[in-house]
């Protein structure tokens, strides 16, 4: 424990960070760990990096091995710290430990999502016995610490346990929670100061503001599920017109926590502001009937008015305000309570012309961030608009009141109020393009926003308002910039041209698209970093249109044009000079995958460059792995390239295979952790792509290494090795089991997977290959040592899962077709381990479970059930033969929805990439594992060799009849339900 903090400083230098997490990781299994690093981080003498390092190290315990079941923190050590972390969240209340305290609550947070409030029922009563009076740092701590806790609820699904953890914290926590609330607001808004030792000086002021943006966010997570009693009763105090906190606090403007005009972080008062829209507009949403107790809505309306009219906030620490104080107004336009607030012409003509107008022209800062932050300028561009995101910007914001309008009865209205303004932007522009460019720019936005009736970040626009004419609009106005040459119109109209083709690509027809691909094409060419981006997006999002469940591109489309576009793509990424420079723009890599997965074989004549490019920037940035959206359209291009070019050339795989295993080998011996799950899942391709001409040599060489324990230590790589030892098992399971690598494999399984919740699925899908490749006589030795694991874990820490697992387990050990593996032999195994045993497992497990499986597991089950009623010598006998009805008539349940034991397969062989679209996802090196969904196969039937499930189950009953005489038919006489078929 002494080298504890020397540990921590070297994890932040790269050249000694790896070996130092290792020896961390060691170090916090000894017993006091977790103790003695938060004393660490409590420790003032300490260096304070030292400290910032130490409280997200234990964080990240908390995150990520809290309920790790295969090496365990101890019970005893948890508890420990579970009862020191509110005192040491109020220990580190000072102003200069605020970034410590924000990673100790988020630990605190973590835990409670998990133990409280079952583990830790005493973790309200110290957060409320540890509010102040008088000292507001205190208070700071504690709120903060509940708000972690609190705000989780927001985002939960509605359930018996939620309410019952929120009824048992608002038992506590409410009745302090209103009392801090009012005295904190009276200090804030009455004049003179109920108080003034805490609001005299600047300092003690700002304190107490910064606590009234917490109580604001927790009255929000009170609400975000249910409305309390204590605040429904206390509605007025709050919501009144007039008399209200909440609209006293909109129009509280102090001038000592106004700031700086340049800081682009919000204000305190900011801050309270946007939380109160943020719960007025959830109001509106949920307990719209609250608000109709009193005119506050129309107040609220007032507010924003009085607030952001005439662009009144036009800062950019302002931007959140603006930007929720407009989205509570499109939230009460489409809620249709206040159709009289909205519905005149005035009205929606001072909305456009005083809100919406102002807040969608281009500020100079955007303009300066499109020149010198390009990235930020497309991330908040992208933007997704919807209630709660803190991206979306005021023009998303403003363009949002206008679909509200537009969707909720006012087309006509709004379209032709705005239709006058969008003409003016025009006529601006035409008078004068070199100075009124921005005017047009504001037109072609305003004309996006009330053309869109529906859209989503995957499909752009799906539904237009039927009083605009896109097209016509893209002809006349749009398309002239697409095809400007550089130089000659402003590059942000050439990127609003892009992006009008990327928000109503769905409304143009193929042909229209693909006359505009050659002119994105050029784009990419472009010295301007947003437009080159913007050409790539576009192009991406093209390609990836669908009609029905079928790609509207196929390679036949971009044959001529792949090898050019993907050649001006990496140009672009291999001009960067830093790796994290070569990695920051995953928008290009994602298109150069998107162009791999369409061009396909077609890519044959030049795969040799591309693959070698791409493994030259792999090199790079593998020195510092730092955009994980990067890293996943790298290695999908890698897998993509591979599985069609050998798909159309077999005889190239040799080519892939010693350009990508020395890099391979690297990343692997370096333990570039990112990068090893992409790289098991492409070396399992590999493997797979030799379809029975055996292993290569250097896979047999591999082979020990992935059986060795530490490797199997990372979450992340578990699913990839076990794809990867499957592919080893199918195709060299002899060889394997002559060198006592089946051993190997067996014991990973039993001692890794089976005992953890968390991988046990992955242990099961091992096992399977294991029995269906490796021979039964040479498995039989193994059997009884399995199945005791697998029945000792349904022992000690059963779960739903796992039953099916294993239920599913037995069942296909017994469907598939392997000779020597009978229903006997799995019998025999599980009654070696305690006679009777198995009539419960198949009574208590199997064939409750069997009726119950997904649609696409049911032909296993029909086919696994058979064979045990019909092979099985044993299931005639005393004691199954108790239990041969039961299985029949889960038998028959399962044949009561025959449309699922016909399993339909991938015919195209596309299965995977339709799949490769992660526009949605959150990607992020904490991720547990990343799919690569270019690398995946359509999963073969285990079962293939029934083609008729009630034949085979017909003709397998009449050979049992045969043998078995009248017995057959009074055991199905007995089953319930009777006869199947």
């Amino acid at each position: 424990m002494a080298d504890l903090s020397s540990l921590l400083l070297a994890s932040l230098n790269p050249d000694t960070r790896k070996q130092a997490e290792q020896n961390l990781s060691a170090l916090s299994s000894q017993p006091g760990f977790l103790t003695h690093l938060l004393r660490l981080v409590l420790e003032p003498s300490q260096d304070r990096a030292i400290r910032l390092a130490g409280s997200i190290y234990l964080k990240n315990i908390t995150k990520l091995r809290w309920e790790e079941d295969v090496q365990p923190l101890a019970e005893e050590d948890k508890a420990a710290l579970r009862a020191q972390l509110v005192p040491a969240m109020l220990a580190l209340s000072a102003p200069a430990d605020k970034a410590i305290r924000a990673q100790v609550a988020e630990s605190v947070a973590l835990i409670a999502e998990l133990d409280f409030p079952t583990k830790w029922d005493n973790l309200i009563d110290q957060l409320v016995m540890s509010l102040s009076e008088t000292d507001y740092n205190v208070n700071i701590g504690v709120l903060q610490t509940a708000h972690s806790i609190f705000q989780q609820w927001r985002a939960h699904v509605r359930s018996d346990q939620l309410f019952t953890e929120i009824n048992f914290v608002l038992s506590k926590f409410m009745s302090p929670f209103l009392q801090l609330f009012r005295q904190t607001a009276k200090l804030l808004l009455v004049q003179p100061s109920p108080n003034p030792a805490l609001t005299s000086s600047p300092q003690n002021y700002a304190l107490v503001a910064q606590a009234m943006v917490l109580l604001v966010e927790i009255y929000h997570d009170f609400t975000c599920q249910d409305l309390p009693p204590d605040i429904e009763d206390s509605n007025e105090e709050f919501f009144g017109p007039g008399t209200g906190w909440f609209q006293a606090f909109l129009l509280w403007d102090p001038v000592e926590l106004r700031g700086d005009p340049d800081d682009a972080t919000p204000s305190l008062t900011s801050q309270i502001k946007t939380g109160i829209f943020e719960i007025a507009e959830l109001f509106i949403k949920l307990y719209p009937e609250q608000l109709q107790k009193t005119a506050s809505v129309e107040t609220f309306v007032q507010a924003v008015w009085t607030l952001v009219g005439s662009n009144k906030l036009p800062g950019v620490a302002d931007d959140a305000l603006v930007s929720q104080s407009l989205r509570f107004l499109s939230t009460a336009i489409r809620s249709g309570y206040y159709k009289t607030l909205f519905s005149s012409r005035e009205t929606i003509s001072a909305l456009v012309e005083g809100v919406v107008v102002p807040n969608v022209a281009l500020r100079e800062h955007d303009v300066e961030q499109f020149e010198d932050d390009p990235l930020e300028f497309i991330r908040l561009d992208l933007a997704v608009s919807a209630a709660g995101t803190d991206l979306a910007t005021r023009r998303q914001a403003a363009a949002d009141v206008l679909q509200a309008l537009v969707g909720s009865g006012y087309e006509a209205e709004a379209t032709d109020i705005v239709g006058a303004w969008i003409n003016k932007g025009l006529k601006e522009y035409s008078d004068n393009k070199e100075e009124n460019w921005k005017a047009k720019d504001s037109a072609v936005y305003l004309l996006t926003a009330v053309a869109t009736r529906g859209s989503t970040a995957q499909h752009g626009v799906t539904s237009t308002n039927a009083l605009v004419n896109v097209v016509e609009f893209f002809s006349t106005h749009v398309f002239q910039d697409l095809q400007a040459a550089p130089g000659t119109v402003h590059p942000i109209l050439q990127v609003d041209a892009i992006r009008f083709l990327l928000t109503f690509r769905n409304q143009l027809t193929k042909e229209q698209l693909l006359a505009v691909l050659p002119l994105l094409a050029g784009h990419l060419r472009s010295e301007n970093y947003v437009t080159y981006t913007y050409a790539a997006i576009t192009i991406d999002r093209i390609l990836s249109i669908k009609k029905g469940n079928h790609l509207l591109f196929a390679q036949a489309d971009i044959r001529d044009s792949a090898l050019e576009l993907i050649n001006a793509l990496l140009t672009r990424i291999e001009a960067a000079r830093t790796p994290e420079k070569v990695a920051e723009n995953d928008h290009l890599m994602k298109c150069v995958m998107r162009i791999v997965v369409t061009a396909r074989e077609t890519l044959i004549p030049g795969y040799e460059r591309i693959l070698a490019r791409l493994v030259a920037i792999l090199g790079v940035i593998s020195k510092n792995p730092s955009n994980p959206h990067f890293d996943q359209y790298i290695f999908e291009s890698l897998s993509g390239l591979m599985r069609f070019v050998v798909g159309g050339s077999p005889a190239v795989l040799p080519n892939f295979e010693q350009t990508l295993f020395g890099p391979f080998t690297i990343i692997i011996q370096q333990d570039i952790d990112q990068y090893i799950p992409y790289v098991f899942q492409i070396l399992a391709q590999m493997l797979e792509l030799h379809r029975g001409t055996g292993v290569p040599p250097e896979f047999r060489n591999l082979l020990p290494f992935l059986l060795t324990p530490a490797i199997w230590q990372q979450k992340g790589s578990i699913p990839g090795l076990v794809r990867l030892l499957k592919a080893y098992l199918a195709q060299d399971a002899a060889q394997m089991f002559a060198a006592g690598q089946v051993a190997s494999v067996l014991a990973v399984v039993q001692q890794r997977l089976i005992p953890s919740k968390l991988n046990d699925a992955w242990g099961f899908e091992l096992l399977q290959s294991v029995v269906s490749n490796v021979k039964p006589s040479d498995l039989q030795p193994y059997l009884k040592p399995v199945f005791i694991v697998l029945l000792t874990r349904m022992q000690t820490s059963k779960t739903d899962k796992y039953v099916y697992l294993l239920a599913k387990f037995v069942l296909y050990t017994m469907a598939i077709n392997v000779e020597g593996l009978t229903p006997d032999l799995i019998i025999q195994t599980v009654e070696q381990i305690q006679p009777g045993l198995w009539a419960q497992i198949l009574t208590n497990f199997i064939i409750p479970q069997a009726p119950k499986f997904p649609h696409k597991e049911r032909k296993l089950a029909v086919v696994g059930l058979t064979r045990l009623l019909c092979h099985s010598t044993l299931m005639m006998q005393e004691p199954s033969v108790r239990a041969w009805s039961a299985a029949y008539s889960a038998l028959g349940k399962l044949f009561s929805e025959p449309q699922y034991l016909d399993l339909k397969h991938d015919e195209q062989g596309d299965s995977g990439i339709t799949a490769v679209d992660f526009e949605e996802q959150t990607a992020g090196y904490q991720a547990a594992y990343s799919r690569l969904a270019a690398s995946e196969t359509a999963e073969a039937d285990p079962v293939a060799y029934v083609q008729n499930p009630l034949q085979y189950l017909q003709q397998e009953l009449e050979t049992l009849t045969r043998q078995h005489g009248q017995q057959v038919q009074t055991l199905i006489a007995n089953a319930e339900g009777g006869r199947i078929g």
